[in-house]
């Protein structure tokens, strides 16, 4: 597969899961939802650091701070963030069976909502919800499933 099939293949999943990301639901069914793009770039910067990585999180994070960030660039830093881990942690993350891989997506999403708690803290849009962090939870039980999903998309299975 050429770089380029790659990049296309990152851009058309990303985009799928920034229209989860953004899709309406209840009220109820919507703290439920896995942070899809979040997935979506942890997976393209664990297994192509090089074509995906710090310039996807932050792309991606920009997109979605314009369908729904209260702070311009706050999901972009903290998508940047979690990509530059991811791929600097690839190869330990990769080797890991997916029970593992989930504990770390975990992580990374904890670290994730860690950040845009500080900087909604930071600019006066505290969010003091315990419902904040059950999207972290969701994600890490989805994880196996999605990367399933997109490495089935990337043409191979994992």
């Amino acid at each position: 597969m050429t770089a380029g099939q790659v990049r296309m293949r990152m851009a058309l999943t990303a985009l799928f899961a920034l229209v989860l990301t953004v899709l309406p639901l209840p009220m109820w069914l919507d703290v439920l939802r896995p942070a899809f793009l979040v997935l979506t770039v942890l997976y393209w910067s664990i297994n192509t650091p090089r074509a995906g990585g710090i310039g996807l999180g932050f792309a991606c994070g920009l997109m979605l701070d314009v369908f729904q960030g209260p702070v311009l660039g706050e999901h972009a830093l903290a998508l940047a963030i979690i990509a530059y881990i991811a791929v600097r942690e690839h190869q330990r993350i990769r080797s890991k069976p997916a029970f593992q891989q989930s504990l770390m997506v975990l992580a990374a999403l904890v670290s994730y909502e860690f950040v845009l708690w500080l900087i909604d803290g930071w600019t006066g849009h505290p969010v003091t919800s315990p419902l904040r962090w059950l999207h972290c939870l969701t994600g890490a039980l989805v994880w196996p499933p999605a990367a399933a999903i997109l490495s089935y998309s990337e043409g191979r299975l994992a």
